[in-house]
């Protein structure tokens, strides 16, 4: 039985263990009027540590992201509210670096304007006036024509249109002929003998069904005209199959047996009638070349592989699951054997007298016409330019990997040899094997780079692997590199790019000579410069970057070293077709798509006239802005520049090894500072000077100023595990103590040597919440003056710190700027080689850790600055450095990226803004007030950021040498700029120089290869003839519409007419149109392209 006796409350007390209550106070105004920019004011309550009391603190709360397009009110002043006052700390500083641990949180674009109400919107149309016409008005007439066309129609099917016989009865319509005529069986052969790979369906008297011309009845004969009788004609293989756009067919072929044809061989009639045989005994195979065309063409733009063309044909033959012939591995084989074929006729092998087997090594590739060769396209003696022509007759070599295009170990060379190994682009497998079998296993050590052409040379990426990637011009491998120059007039200069250049040179001398003959060279070293792509070189070390940098170095123009690395983007797509093949295979394929890559290359530099005529005017425009520039800083400096000029050319001549680019640092360190007065603290020991305390003065100081560092890391280790941004398990209770322990032991010191601190903290009313790394410290630097007077400070003392303080400068600045070098390193690694969560892990990682060294040296170079600022009486100039503010603790970027980048964000903020006028004018957004419009348009924000300070100051105070190599570097930069905007423009002068003539010379050689047909037969001559012909005006003809543009006229060889080239004021206009549609359709204009020798602006 249940009590009914009720039990006793138990007393409740108050608990005891830690806990936050947080308050938002806001007025009721800032939820009526229109809020403003500006942060929230929050605060937090906490109860005290000995539990008895409350502690309010004030936290600042950050806007949310302009995206959201909202902001918040103005702060007001919150009467009745009054916070406890906390000790100033670095926490309060607003110059305080804040760590972002990943590039997205390094964006720092301003907010937009605040959006008030919406207005009523107007009615809408749609952008796609006939879609929505159709959509509305036309589908079910679409949907019934197209149901329609699936009966008979307007065709009669009772009697043949074409033959009108009433006794043969109209079953039969072709799918790809016009009209959709129901025709008799005879009809339809005869309308089908030229094209006897039509697909046929027969009318049911239901519906149609799919049959086939063979099933008719149809015969086809090779070796005659269609619809002509062979008197003695030779059945072929009774499962013949040929392959066509439209299908795979099956077909009955008779080949032809008379004397009429010369008694030609079954696969040679095939070939002459446009049918590739799959062999040439007794073939029952063939494709049209209109369907191995196609596979080319889907395979080269489309990356389209050779399984999903084949499967779309089965689909197209029967896409109700039954199988046609499986001619899958045949289609393989006479694909490869096709584009090899075109490569050789392309290259006019088929009109030299030692046919194919006299190819020599990289005949078969598609070379830049505008690229200096003396046989071609050099005036006579250029060999012998003045120093500031000789820039003209250089070659640029771009050199890389891609470590994508792997092959496994399956097959061999002898399984799979290549059909034109070493004729292209991929060097000779033979002796290149060899080569590699000769040398030993050796390790990439880098000591710059951080980029993956060495991380992944010798790692658990390559194992398994016959091939770990494929090297234009070099995978750290010499040979590569001596084939490249064997080919090349070894009179021309040549600038040598390569991202990892700076470990591969080193005794690339030695290295090349030995190598095996058939690539050994011997290069003279004053005739090569080695430099880094612009791109590439940001991930390098300070040094790397004043010595290898495309901006500095003379006769480079704009060139920026980074065109070889978008063919990798295209041909990346076939990596994974290509890492099962065979190592023949691969080589056939990957040549095909360079030579492709290439012609378009080569198409684009005489087609789109218009782009790169602006492009000539952009570069005229540009350095002449550049000259302005230079000419006033030099009109400033006048009495500097003759000195700094020699010094400039005697660097770039050789004579002088000082680089006049580099910023010199002197100074003693923090290291050098201490054992300085150690040494003066020893020898006042030995003289017999009483000291005041054990600990001496300069350890003393010291001893606070490790106390401060050990604050600071405490700081940021509190950061990082309150973001959680590490994995790293942080004891922050110990850490803590043990900085109390030291602090209690500085105090003792002090009471020695500056008493006035102990004076101070003792009138301080600390915060019961007071952290261990937030308490003051009180070094002789944070007394005033008064304070220090009367025996406060023990002479001396101040003078020492100030010592220190300077030394603290003079270390922290280079180390904030190396680890920002490093975080730009970091950023552009992630971005381009972090492709799976663990790796994105770990590159956070990284990357956070990065940011806590940047925070500990930024705040380290602030605090001694200051310090020094109060020991010099708030005199700036004193100092020795400028002020460290947040917005100058960003990475090194050039004054002229910056200019280009500011006017790339210029025009993505107009493109923004006329987007967002749109938008308001459908009213999709509400309309914008004359106060905040204007906001959006005069708000300066990145547009005006110059370089930071940082990376142009000396490392030591700013003393008038150092300021002067300031001045210098800066002068030598913009003397570079306007020289290289003046090469750039001088290099396509002569580029577009060199163009027709080597259109000229290829004309003549296809010229003599008409003249010069070897083979006998009237008929082929004429064929070869009129080949040679065609690719000889090929280069003057625009895409699409063989339109003449002007270029020199030779006379045609065998019964072509002369063609006049004329250039009208209508073509050009034409001409004009075409390169604008172009232009905006993106495929010519773009970073993508490889416009003027491999290169392109960099913007």
């Amino acid at each position: 039985m249940a009590s009914n006796r009720t039990r006793p409350r138990r007393k409740v007390t108050p608990a005891t263990s830690n806990f936050s209550v947080s308050t938002h106070r806001f007025n009721v105004s800032d939820l009526v009027t229109p809020p403003e920019a500006a942060p929230i004011t929050s605060y937090v309550d906490r109860l005290s540590a000995n539990g008895r009391g409350m502690i309010r603190q004030a936290v600042r709360v950050n806007p949310p992201s302009p995206l959201k397009r909202a902001r918040l009110g103005d702060i007001r002043a919150d009467d009745g509210d009054s916070t406890p006052q906390r000790s100033p700390t670095i926490e309060e500083d607003p110059d305080r670096y804040t760590m972002a641990p990943d590039e997205a949180a390094l964006d720092d674009d301003p907010p937009l304007p605040s959006l008030p109400r919406l207005r009523n919107p107007k009615r809408l149309e749609p952008s796609d006036k006939t879609l929505n016409r159709w959509m509305r008005l036309l589908r079910d007439i679409y949907l019934a024509q197209m149901l329609r066309r699936d009966g008979c129609g307007d065709a009669s099917s009772s009697v043949c249109p074409r033959c009108g016989d009433a006794a043969r009865m109209p079953y039969y319509r072709c799918q790809e002929c016009m009209g959709g005529l129901l025709l008799c069986d005879a009809c339809c052969l005869d309308a089908h003998a030229e094209n006897p790979l039509h697909i046929i369906y027969q009318w049911t008297g239901v519906f149609f069904v799919k049959t086939s011309l063979q099933a008719l009845g149809l015969r086809v004969q090779m070796g005659h005209p269609p619809r002509e009788t062979c008197v003695n004609p030779q059945a072929g293989h009774r499962d013949f199959v040929v392959l066509h756009d439209n299908g795979i067919h099956r077909v009955n072929v008779d080949f032809c047996g008379c004397d009429s044809s010369g008694r030609v061989e079954p696969y040679l009639q095939l070939l002459r009638a446009g049918w590739y045989p799959a062999s040439d005994e007794r073939p029952q195979t063939a494709a049209t070349f209109s369907v191995l065309d196609k596979f080319h063409l889907d395979t080269l733009q489309a990356k389209m592989t050779a399984y999903d063309f084949y499967t779309v044909l089965e689909r197209l033959t029967d896409n109700t699951g039954v199988k046609p012939p499986d001619r899958y591995q045949v289609f393989l084989r006479m694909a490869r054997q096709y584009r090899h074929l075109l490569m050789l006729k392309r290259a006019g092998r088929g009109h030299d007298p030692s046919g194919v087997w006299g190819t020599g090594a990289g005949e078969l590739a598609v070379e830049c016409p505008v690229c200096p060769d003396p046989r071609v396209n050099l005036p006579e003696g250029w060999e012998s330019a003045p120093p500031e022509d000789a820039f003209l007759y250089v070659l640029f070599l771009a050199l890389d990997a891609c470590f994508r295009l792997k092959r496994r170990m399956i097959s061999s060379e002898i399984k799979d040899p290549g059909l034109g190994s070493g004729w292209a682009y991929v060097t000779e497998t033979t002796p290149y094997r060899h080569y590699l079998l000769s040398v030993t296993d050796q390790n990439e050590m880098s000591t710059c780079s951080g980029l993956a052409a060495l991380d992944y040379a010798n790692t658990k990426f390559s194992r398994g692997y016959s091939t770990t990637g494929v090297g234009m011009g070099v995978v750290a491998n010499d040979y590569i590199f001596g084939s490249i120059l064997r080919h090349k007039d070894p009179r021309l200069r040549k600038i040598i790019s390569y991202d990892i250049v700076c470990q591969w040179w080193k005794l690339l001398h030695e290295r090349l000579k030995e190598l095996p003959p058939l690539v050994r060279i011997t290069i003279v070293l004053e005739l090569f410069r080695f430099v880094i792509p612009k791109m590439h070189i940001h991930a390098h070390t300070l040094d790397c970057q004043v010595q290898f940098s495309l901006n500095l170095v003379p006769g480079s123009g704009q060139t920026d070293g980074e065109g070889i690395e978008r063919p990798w983007a295209s041909i990346g797509a076939i990596a994974t077709s290509t890492r099962v093949s065979g190592p023949g295979a691969r080589h056939d394929t990957l040549d095909d798509h360079w030579n492709f890559w290439n012609w378009m290359k080569t198409l684009g530099l005489h087609i789109v006239a218009a782009i790169l005529r602006r492009r000539l005017d952009a570069a005229r425009k540009e350095q002449a802005s550049q000259r302005e520039a230079f000419e006033l800083f030099t009109l400033q400096q006048a009495e500097r520049v003759p000195v700094w000029k020699k010094m400039v050319e005697d660097f770039e001549a050789g004579i002088e090894e000082k680089n006049p680019y580099h910023m010199k640092i002197t100074g003693m360190t923090e290291a050098e500072v201490r054992l300085k007065f150690a040494t003066e603290e020893e020898e006042e020991a030995k003289r017999g000077t009483p000291p005041l305390h054990e600990v001496t003065p300069s350890s003393f100081i010291t001893a606070g100023l490790e106390l401060e560092d050990q604050q600071r890391r405490v700081r940021v280790q509190a950061e990082l595990k309150k973001a959680g941004t590490t994995a790293m398990v942080i004891n922050m209770k110990t850490l803590r103590s043990k900085l109390n322990r030291g602090i209690a032991k500085f105090r003792k010191m002090q009471a020695t040597y500056t008493p006035a601190a102990i004076q101070a903290l003792a009138k301080r009313v600390a915060p019961a919440d007071e952290l261990a790394e937030d308490v003051p410290l009180m070094l002789p630097s944070s007394l005033t003056a008064a304070e220090r007077e009367g025996g406060g400070c023990v002479q001396g003392i101040l003078e020492i710190e100030d010592s220190m303080r300077a030394a603290q400068c003079r270390t922290a600045l280079p180390r904030l700027r190396n680890q920002l070098h490093i975080k730009s390193r970091f950023l552009l690694y992630k971005k381009h080689n972090a492709r799976h969560q663990g790796m994105n892990t770990r590159s956070r990682t990284l990357v956070a850790r990065n940011e806590s060294k940047i925070r500990l040296h930024s705040e380290k170079f602030q605090m001694a600055w200051r310090a020094r600022l109060r020991i010099a009486n708030g005199d700036r100039e004193k100092v020795g450095w400028p002020e460290l503010k947040k917005e100058d603790i960003r990475c090194m970027q050039d004054a002229e990226q910056l200019s280009r980048n500011a006017e790339k964000r210029r025009k993505a903020k107009e493109r923004q803004l006329r987007r967002e006028d749109e938008m308001r004018e459908d009213g999709l957004l509400p309309e914008v007030g004359e106060e905040d419009d204007d906001e959006m348009i005069t708000r300066g924000g990145e547009n005006v950021r110059e370089v930071s300070w940082i990376w142009t100051m000396a490392g030591t105070a700013g003393t008038d040498e150092e300021l002067e190599d300031a001045l210098r570097i800066e002068w030598a930069k913009a003397w570079a700029r306007s020289r290289r905007w003046t090469e750039e423009v001088r290099l396509l002068e002569e580029e577009w120089r060199r163009l027709p003539l080597t259109y000229a010379h290829r004309e003549r050689v296809w010229v003599e290869r008409a003249v010069a047909v070897p083979v006998g037969g009237d008929l082929l001559y004429r064929d070869l003839a009129a080949r040679a012909e065609l690719t000889r005006t090929e280069a003057k003809l625009t895409r699409g519409k063989k339109r003449c543009v002007w270029a020199p006229s030779w006379d045609p060889v065998i019964g072509a007419e002369r063609t006049e080239g004329t250039e009208s004021d209508e073509e050009d206009r034409d001409s004009e149109e075409e390169g604008e549609k172009d232009d905006e359709r993106g495929d010519i204009d773009s970073e993508e392209e490889l416009l003027m020798g491999g290169e392109v602006d960099e913007d």
